[in-house]
């Protein structure tokens, strides 16, 4: 018996038919490529939305199909791999350094963006026949948004995506576009912190959770990321020293328990000594109630020390020029400043390999005025 005519069925390889048995309209999909039918019930919505499931899957397979075909054909006419195929293989290259332990896992997962974009603008184009030009079209997009270190993030991955082509002989030695495009301007709108402003929201994180103000002594007196503060256990503790070993780069820095911040008027023990509380925890910042997310005397997450800085840095009554107000991560410059005026070396304390990257906090962005000695 013919479908019903009534139905007005535009998706392709979904059709229906009725049972004169039970008087109900019953739909199927043909598959394309074997020509058989798949009964899919009574269910017109759910009919529809299976096919349409189907279709698209099916049409991703052939569009992944044709990438292949086209990159076999590329190669053969001496075009190459194509990009959507190298980054592909980056992909995999990225894994294993992980596994290597040459970069860190957020490192790789940060890259994500950058392919995405190549892929997105150059995907089907042969990799040797990408230029500086596509390369500037793409950081041009972050740049019109004002995201300027977003535009030199990219850039620099991308330089690392053409690098390891290099090696892997798909483009000729010293062929990367990526550095030919002109490195994007940044403009550092993040305030700094002075000292003063700094005691404001430490006085006012004192009416918060008391981990709060623990975690700002910390981080004025340690100088470290919040990551690393967040992961402060006791059992770092040893030879009277705090050990650390850095998230980020895996820097080990070892701070003596006396190290004293003279502006505080206290020193790394006398913090540690309050840490010290009725709270059974390996974590020197820890929970002290049982909530819906976390238990007693469990870690305090980065996330929540960022949101309690910030709800102090509101409440204290502060005004900031411009959008982008100190963030926690702003107490690590203050803390260089501050052990650099008392004669402290901050490139070991901040953990940094070269000399240039403490200079970078030690800059106060304009934040104080200098003195003129007579």
């Amino acid at each position: 018996m013919a479908r019903p005519r009534k139905y007005n069925v535009n998706i392709p390889g979904l059709s229906c038919y009725l049972d004169a048995r039970t008087n109900k309209v019953y739909w199927r999909y043909k598959h394309p490529a074997t020509g058989k039918f798949h009964g899919l019930g009574d269910n017109e919505e759910e009919a529809k939305a299976i096919a349409i499931d189907a279709n698209m899957q099916l049409n991703q397979r052939k569009m992944a199909n044709l990438l292949r075909v086209r990159n076999e054909i590329s190669r053969e006419v001496n075009k190459g791999i194509t990009t959507n195929a190298w980054v592909d293989k980056y992909r995999a290259i990225q894994l294993e350094r992980v596994k290597a332990g040459e970069i860190k896992p957020d490192t790789a997962k940060l890259r994500e963006p950058s392919l995405r974009a190549l892929i997105s603008h150059c995907g089907i184009k042969p990799l040797s026949e990408v230029g500086a030009r596509d390369i500037a079209g793409i950081l041009d997009i972050y740049i019109e948004k004002g995201q300027g270190r977003m535009a030199q993030m990219v850039r620099s991955n991308l330089s690392d995506v053409f690098k390891e082509a290099q090696h892997a002989g798909e483009v000729p030695a010293g062929y990367n576009p990526a550095k030919a495009t002109k490195q994007p301007r940044a403009k550092v709108s993040r305030q700094r912190l002075s000292f003063d402003e700094w005691k404001a929201i430490y006085s006012a994180a004192l009416t918060l959770p008391v981990h709060i103000p623990r975690a700002m002594l910390l981080a004025l007196i340690t100088g470290q990321r919040i990551g690393d503060i967040s992961k402060l256990k006791f059992t770092d503790i040893w030879d009277d020293k705090l050990h650390i070993v850095q998230q980020k780069t895996g820097a080990k820095v070892a701070i003596p328990l006396s190290l004293k911040c003279e502006a505080l008027g206290l020193s790394l023990q006398d913090v540690i000594a309050e840490c010290r509380d009725s709270v059974l925890s390996q974590w020197i910042l820890h929970h002290h109630r049982s909530r819906r997310n976390c238990t007693r005397g469990g870690q305090i997450t980065k996330s929540t020390l960022s949101k309690g800085f910030a709800e102090a840095r509101d409440k204290s009554g502060l005004l900031w020029e411009g959008e982008n107000p100190p963030t926690f991560h702003e107490q690590r410059s203050l803390s260089e400043r501050l052990f650099r005026e008392q004669g402290i070396n901050t490139q070991v304390l901040l953990g940094h390999k070269n000399s240039q990257m403490t200079e970078k906090y030690n800059d106060d962005r304009g934040k104080d005025w200098k003195e003129v000695v007579v």
